[in-house]
């Protein structure tokens, strides 16, 4: 990206000096390797560790959510399923009632 600005004067603009930062942080070893990019710039991406353990959270939820619907398509085939209407009703008013109070 680069960005034009008449109130700067000289070749020190505040692009120049995060370029020449960047180098600086990829010369002292921060243990990252660059990655070259389509126009030959080094950019990095870094993500945050909540970002990490929220995508390994719903990676968890996904396959344990997987692994019960796959069991109670097994009880229902094999004709054992029961499912219960009293708490199917409770849980149908309950969250009508909750949408109601939004």
């Amino acid at each position: 990206m680069k960005i034009y600005d008449q109130n700067l004067t000289g070749p020190s603009t505040a692009g120049a000096g995060r370029a020449q930062e960047t180098q600086k942080l990829n010369q002292t070893g921060t243990g990252k390797s660059p990655t070259r990019g389509i126009d030959g710039s080094n950019d990095s991406v870094e993500f945050s560790g909540t970002l990490s353990r929220l995508s390994r959270t719903l990676t968890t939820f996904e396959t344990t959510q997987a692994s019960r619907v796959q069991a109670l398509a097994v009880q229902y085939q094999s004709g054992n399923y029961r499912p219960d209407s009293a708490a199917t009703s409770r849980g149908l008013v309950s969250e009508a009632m909750s949408a109601g109070l939004q």
